[in-house]
């Protein structure tokens, strides 16, 4: 393999990737526009929008490697037209989000916002002022069953809960299974979402479907911004059919602030529920494995399509 320049975008160590790109391939942490017009591959932060524009400004760009799998911000199907693999690292972080639902779910079931509020401001609340739930003998519905939604139940069986799933697209066991979406709402007492975002799931939870859950429901979503009708959301928070809602990831990122924000029974984290330490090192490791498979002319071990 010759001599190569790959570039990160998006802030990206490189004591981290440059050990597994080796000696043949150099990494530009900080790169110019002039680094960039040069640059054979490109390791892409999940922030770091890969346009058009952007990948013609890189005449000789011949793979990107995105550290997660999302590619909302890279411009997939042109990348194709110029024979650029789009590299995806699949499982590198779902323990980390997994995690991330339990602790917004724990948070929001054991009401640790409005006590702190209480407590950090003198006061000791009435002991049902905020009445605790149970995860212990209540159901998860998880919508999406792939790896993060299967790492979710087991987290979710481990601590007392029946977990039942809904994917029209994955094998869900039959005791996890159910057939529908409304069904999947009318039966659980939390829901943890974990689909991609197209055109069919924008807008999952609305207004109808939120009228079918049980009331005091809790909403958590690790997955996609865009899959919440927060307007709908806000309303249901307002009236009491929603208990809680967790909200990791937006639409827009960052969100323009929305009145649900506000409410004391939710809970809010900026997109990092899947960068934890480990998932972080393990997500751009296998970003920069995926762009040497490329360089040295091997398949690597994911692409986007």
């Amino acid at each position: 393999m010759s001599w190569a320049r790959v570039v990160g975008l998006g802030r990206i160590e490189s004591s981290i990737v440059q050990p597994i790109l080796g000696d043949a391939i150099e990494f530009i942490e900080d790169p110019t526009e002039a680094d960039l017009a040069c640059a054979d591959g490109a390791l892409v932060r999940a922030a770091y929008a890969m346009d058009r524009a952007r990948i013609d400004a890189m005449p000789h760009l011949k793979v990107i490697a995105r550290t997660g799998v999302g590619t909302d911000l890279v411009d997939v199907a042109y990348a194709r037209t110029r024979g650029i693999p789009v590299v995806i690292t699949p499982g590198t972080n779902s323990v980390a989000v997994a995690e991330g639902v339990m602790a917004q779910l724990l948070h929001l079931v054991k009401r640790l916002g409005p006590l702190t509020r209480e407590l950090r401001a003198g006061r000791w609340p009435a002991s049902n002022a905020y009445p605790l739930g149970d995860l212990s003998g209540s159901t998860l519905g998880i919508i999406g069953f792939g790896r993060i939604g299967r790492i979710v139940t087991q987290y979710a069986t481990a601590l007392g809960m029946q977990a039942l799933a809904y994917d029209p697209h994955a094998d869900i066991p039959p005791e996890l299974r159910v057939h529908s979406l409304q069904e999947l709402a009318a039966r659980s007492d939390a829901l943890s979402l974990h689909v991609p975002l197209t055109e069919e799931t924008r807008n999952l939870i609305n207004a109808d479907l939120l009228r079918q859950c049980r009331r005091g429901v809790i909403i958590i979503n690790c997955g996609r911004g865009g899959l919440i009708d927060l307007d709908a959301a806000e309303a249901a928070l307002r009236d009491g059919s929603i208990g809680g809602l967790g909200l990791d990831v937006y639409e827009q990122e960052p969100p323009q602030h929305h009145p649900l924000f506000d409410h004391e029974h939710v809970v809010l984290t900026p997109h990092v529920m899947g960068l934890s330490k480990q998932a972080t090192v393990a997500t751009y490791q296998a970003a920069a494995e995926g762009v040497r498979a490329v360089l040295e002319g091997r398949a690597p071990s994911a692409v986007a399509y």
